[in-house]
């Protein structure tokens, strides 16, 4: 009797609840919608749109998606993105678990290494854009100015790190290392003080060597991580915009410019929003399959 009695009353405190739950997750909900779910929307429309900032906006279908297949300059920028990915990814994925593996070390300054690898990170693109570039500048750039110290560099020779195009993307790629491993370290590093000690300790004890213990425990035990930072550089990768924009602003003569700086020149400096949007949600279904890429094969690496 006490139980029928009490039901009413405990549903009205759910309902209670959920109301008030309701009132707090409101205000972001309807931020998140202006924001974030009215303009994936919109931009969709602006993309079958002629939209320029100052003049008349007429509608014209796929027309855009005609001209961006039809583009010479947007697959310039496809295969420089590309070419980014190759050149930074496998360095990034293998560097970041080297240095998590000399920062995972029982040494006295294991703090400082872990610091000093990702305090990097911490930095704004355009911040470690600009030191970059000073890095990398001809003639009163810090690189340059050790290889002369060295005497790898004679006389008034200089390298132009920035303004050859066989040079300009080691120097992309390494400031991207740079600025960047930090954040793939501390994945790996998390992932491997996850490892059980007593895996390492039964190895030792039937006389495993250290490379077989890297090999037949470590690696294998790191395989999905291995996986997650991959695809997380990859989607990076694909982003990228700021260092190149900063460092080199595309040159020498486009070579190194990404498909976003090339949606941002379409849409800010020519001013053709509608086309611009067209290639970003190209870029944006590029991006969507590699998550649902990296969310399939990651849940099979965890079964």
């Amino acid at each position: 009797m006490n139980r029928l009695l009490s039901a009413p009353y405990n549903k009205h405190k759910i309902g209670k609840k959920q109301a008030v739950a309701i009132l707090f997750i409101m205000p972001f909900f309807v931020l998140y919608s202006i924001f974030t779910i009215f303009p994936v929307f919109q931009g969709i429309y602006v993309s079958l749109c002629n939209w320029n900032l100052m003049g008349k906006t007429s509608f014209v279908g796929i027309e855009n998606y005609k001209k961006m297949m039809q583009d010479k300059n947007f697959y310039l920028s496809c295969i420089h993105t590309v070419k980014f990915v190759i050149f930074s990814v496998p360095f990034l994925v293998i560097l970041s678990f080297i240095l998590a593996l000399l920062a995972n070390r029982a040494v006295c300054f294991r703090r400082f290494l872990r610091t000093a690898y990702y305090l990097p990170g911490v930095l704004s693109v355009s911040v470690a854009s600009y030191l970059a570039s000073f890095v990398f500048a001809p003639y009163r750039g810090l690189l340059n100015g050790l290889l002369r110290a060295c005497h790898f560099l004679n006389g008034q020779k200089e390298i132009l790190w920035l303004q050859d195009s066989n040079k300009v993307w080691f120097s992309l790629v390494a400031m991207t290392l740079w600025w960047t491993i930090g954040f793939s370290m501390l994945l790996y590093l998390a992932a491997l003080q996850d490892i059980p000690e007593v895996l390492y300790d039964a190895a030792k004890v039937d006389g495993a060597a250290p490379l077989q213990i890297f090999w037949k425990i470590t690696v294998p035990l790191l395989k999905p991580t291995i996986f997650l930072v991959m695809m997380l550089q990859i989607i990076a990768s694909f982003k990228v915009f700021g260092q190149i924009h900063l460092m080199t602003g595309g040159g020498p003569a486009n070579t190194t410019r990404s498909l976003i700086q090339y949606i941002y020149q379409q849409a800010f400096e020519k001013n053709k929003l509608g086309y611009a949007s067209a290639m970003s949600y190209f870029l944006f279904v590029v991006l969507c399959l590699l998550v649902f890429i990296q969310r399939r094969f990651g849940r099979q690496e965890e079964g």
